[in-house]
């Protein structure tokens, strides 16, 4: 299969143009697209002209084919005026037949009549050695061999018409990306944000509010355009981070007037100010008509949807329109871990769905082609207004609007050239989707499915059926292609998405049509939309219990180095795998040590201890930015101290250690990072009961609904088996906590408890701060494992550490965190107590086991 490629070059041109220079000085930018663009006119402008020259003695009159171009830098074909069988390349040679005693002249036009010249010597001898058949294939060669050399001097014209265009679209690139930084650069907007002062503005929001666990409370991101600040007229974007729940209520086009502290945003990017937002929002006016409409489409979905089970209720709308409002985080995980976090957004093959029944219902119709795309162009833009204009959203749409058009005008269709359009457009209309991950996860998936996944079905249907082998080619083309971007971002290889997404696909179409169905009957009629989602519901079904199977199974994802190392790492494999299977006897070397790998890999699995560690005591749960931490109390059972800020990792903790019952939960405060994964400890556990600290502000009510919950009071003990857990803070109940108190008064309202056993002791110290630890000094006895308070902050009292007298510290801390934990100081200050320091970002799970010599650390990684 062929490619047409020239519009390849200008689109990663724009888009490399564009990624490379944002966050790039304004006048420095400016300069680079002045050079680009100085290039591209030089290279335009100027190119090789072709020499024309009288025919040589015994040759037929060279002129230009008729079906050639003539504008410089298209091939150029020189042809004899009179072929004989049609075959023009062949003229000189049929003359030199009838005249054996004269050498055909050499024509002097360079390499152009240098390939004439070779072409009737060819011929000569096609005839003395082989006859007519050998001749003939001659006559298919060289026409192949002159396409493959580009047509002599026409084609360096055609390199640098390719360059140029490059060079133009990088110039324009960077043009539009200087643009906007010099707007977001200047202005009140900017000025408040270097002084980080407050001030009220007024906003219009272009994005779906979206709230993540933060610390204390949900954090809401909103992206706005501000219109005007402290009453002067700006248009600038900014990232709108408040924590009111009424700003989740907002709809894009909304106006909104807000107060709150402008400061500047972290690392490159065209943003004028981030802005720390008091209070609710202020609403000015109503959404526009078509965002209102919308919006109606989504409630009325969610509505028709509400009976089925909850996870198939919060899914379908993701899958049909985006909707991921009501999704579990513990489910998003399994499907991330499955590698089917695709099918949670909307993206190609969604709507390539929606446009392939659209025209079926044309034809069927009898609109012919001239009026089915037009239908088929207005289902489209009804489609990317319900479903918001996400990067994949907007990627598909204009490869979907090109394939209309071509449609339309009757011209073949290319998905190649579609894409690279596609990225040309967005990236020059929007500079910043060159560094969103969503669009270049979009835009590699969709190359590998033109590109990849074609001769691997080839190649695959001669071993098995077809349908078969497109399932498993478009499969693994999409996720090959991903992959070196997924690992940049996950420090991870999803080994089973592949057949994860091979056993998912036969449910995608119906469900996406089915709930496409349902979203457009939803309005008009609720009763038959709750009728349509019910076989909807079945395929999504199928597909959340295959997230789940291959998220569950070992070894679902190999750990790998992240960042730009793992990306370069993972592509020289897929290099050397590649060389490797091109010859018989490196696949047979290649077999034979993977067959070994796998060998040392299940007796090692066999051989060695399997996780957790035999005797293990304690286990730090690596749940990213916060606390989860598991006491064994018995077999299958554990005390578990936070829950970390998502349910699925403490969840995956817990399986790992193979606890099914839980007699006691601790709840140190009431931050978002301990209680948030609250839920995925409650999964398939029972929990007995729970302790919270006594100055609650009740914010871990609507998690531990059903459950005994006590207050965990100074002085008091609980006994779970062998395990004795004594409380020693906080050490005053003082007044309850309120929703207005800050981050330090709520982590010194932590429950400090010393946790006991034979053989093991340890200090688990919650999130309290200096004024708290100094109030502990005295109380603090000595103990073997102390769990480093609020994630090893700078907030440590080094007479607090000390107390302790532990020899092995454990620091629960997220890797690459917003906060800078845990702290060089905090780090120097426990080095110098000559502590072991064990972190939960550098080593996952953490293990303290009892052995005959003692305790021992024992990481997961």
């Amino acid at each position: 299969m062929t490619h047409d490629l020239r519009l390849l070059a200008p689109a990663l041109a724009t888009w490399l143009a564009a990624a490379a220079t944002i966050g790039l000085p304004g006048p420095l930018i400016y300069g680079l697209a002045a050079t680009a663009a100085a290039a591209s006119l030089y290279l335009l402008t100027t190119h090789r002209p072709l020499v024309s020259t009288s025919p040589s003695e015994g040759q037929a009159p060279l002129h230009r084919n008729a079906d050639t171009p003539e504008h410089p830098g298209d091939s150029h074909e020189l042809t004899p005026t009179h072929p004989p069988n049609g075959d023009p390349t062949w003229q000189t040679s049929a003359a030199n037949s009838r005249h054996p005693q004269q050498s055909p002249a050499r024509p002097k036009n360079g390499n152009q009549r240098d390939r004439h010249f070779a072409a009737s010597r060819l011929g000569d001898v096609a005839r003395g050695v082989g006859g007519g058949r050998f001749e003939r294939s001659l006559r298919r060669l060289v026409p192949m061999a002159r396409r493959a050399e580009g047509g002599g001097a026409g084609s360096g014209n055609g390199w640098r018409l390719l360059a140029g265009a490059a060079l133009a679209c990088a110039a324009a690139s960077a043009c539009g990306v200087a643009l906007r930084t010099t707007a977001v650069g200047t202005g009140p907007a900017r000025e408040l944000a270097r002084a980080g002062r407050f001030a009220t503005a007024e906003a219009v929001v272009t994005g779906d509010p979206r709230a993540r666990p933060g610390n204390g409370r949900p954090v809401i991101i909103i992206r706005a355009r501000a219109e005007a600040v402290e009453r002067t007229g700006v248009r600038v974007p900014v990232l709108l981070i408040a924590s009111d729940p009424r700003w989740l209520r907002l709809i894009p086009s909304q106006r909104v007037r807000l107060r709150g502290r402008f400061v500047p945003p972290r690392g490159p990017g065209l943003l004028a100010a981030v802005v720390i937002v008091r209070g609710p929002p202020a609403v000015l006016g109503p959404p526009s008509a078509i965002q209102r409409a919308a919006e109606h489409v989504r409630a009325r979905l969610r509505a028709a949807v509400a009976r089925l089970p909850p996870d198939r209720r919060a899914v379908l709308p993701a899958m049909v329109v985006g909707d991921t409002s009501r999704l579990d985080p513990e489910l998003a995980e399994e499907f991330r871990i499955a590698g089917l976090t695709h099918l949670l957004v909307v993206s190609g093959a969604n709507l390539a769905i929606v446009i392939g029944a659209v025209l079926g219902l044309c034809r069927l119709a009898g609109l012919g082609r001239r009026r089915a795309p037009p239908v088929a162009v207005l289902a489209v833009c009804a489609f990317v207004v319900v479903a918001r204009p996400e990067p994949s959203v907007l990627r598909a749409t204009v490869m979907g609007l090109i394939s209309l058009l071509a449609l339309l005008t009757g011209r073949q269709r290319q998905g190649l050239p579609a894409l690279a359009a596609a990225v040309l457009l967005l990236v020059l209309v929007d500079p910043e989707l060159a560094r969103s991950y969503g669009f270049a996860l979009s835009a590699l998936a969709t190359a590998g499915l033109l590109v990849l996944a074609p001769p691997w079905h080839e190649r695959l249907a001669r071993r098995m059926p077809g349908p078969l082998a497109a399932a498993l080619a478009v499969a693994a083309a999409a996720q090959a292609a991903v992959a070196p971007v997924l690992v940049m971002l996950s420090g991870e290889i999803g080994a089973v998405s592949v057949f994860a997404n091979l056993l998912a696909a036969p449910a995608v179409a119906p469900a996406t049509l089915l709930g496409a169905l349902a979203a457009v009957t939803a309005p008009f009629s609720p009763p038959l939309a709750r009728v349509i989602v019910w076989p909807a519901g079945l395929a999504v079904g199928w597909i959340i219990w295959v997230a789940r199977t291959a998220a569950s199974l070992p070894y679902a994802t190999i750990p790998w180095t992240s960042g730009a190392l793992g990306a370069t790492t993972l592509l020289l494999g897929a290099g050397a795998a590649a060389l490797a299977l091109r010859s018989r006897r490196l696949r047979l070397l290649t077999a034979a040590a993977m067959t070994g790998v796998l060998i040392g890999v299940v007796a090692l699995r066999v051989i060695a201890p399997s996780w957790p560690p035999p005797g293990w005591q304690m286990v730090a749960c690596d749940v990213g930015q916060g606390d989860a931490l598991a006491l064994s109390a018995g077999p299958g059972q554990a005390v578990v101290v936070d829950a970390g800020p998502d349910p699925a990792p403490v969840d995956r903790c817990l399986r790992r250690l193979g606890v099914t019952d839980v007699p006691l939960m601790v709840l140190t405060h009431p931050h978002a990072d301990h209680i948030n994964g609250v839920s995925g400890v409650r999964h398939g556990r029972a929990v007995r009961e729970v302790l919270i600290t006594p100055r609650t502000s009740g914010r871990e009510a609507r998690r531990t609904s059903g459950l005994r919950v006590d207050p965990a009071e100074t002085g008091r003990q609980w006994r779970v088996g062998d395990l004795t857990l004594s409380v020693l803070a906080p050490l005053t109940t003082g007044p309850a906590l309120s929703p207005g108190d800050d981050g330090t008064t709520i982590n010194n309202a932590s429950v400090v408890l010393v946790a006991r056993k034979p053989g093991f002791s340890a200090l688990l110290a919650g999130d309290v701060e200096l004024e708290a630890q100094r109030a502990l000094e005295a109380s603090v006895p000595r103990v073997q494992v102390l769990k480093v308070p609020h994630h090893g902050s700078r907030s440590q009292d080094p007479a607090f550490l000390a107390a302790a007298q532990a020899s092995i510290a454990l620091i629960s801390v997220g890797a690459r965190n917003d906060y800078g934990h845990p702290s060089g100081a905090t780090l120097a200050l426990l080095g110098r107590l000559h502590t072991q320091i064990h972190r939960t970002d550098r080593e996952g799970d953490i293990a303290i086991a009892r052995t005959r010599s003692g305790l021992v650390t024992v990481p997961r990684h």
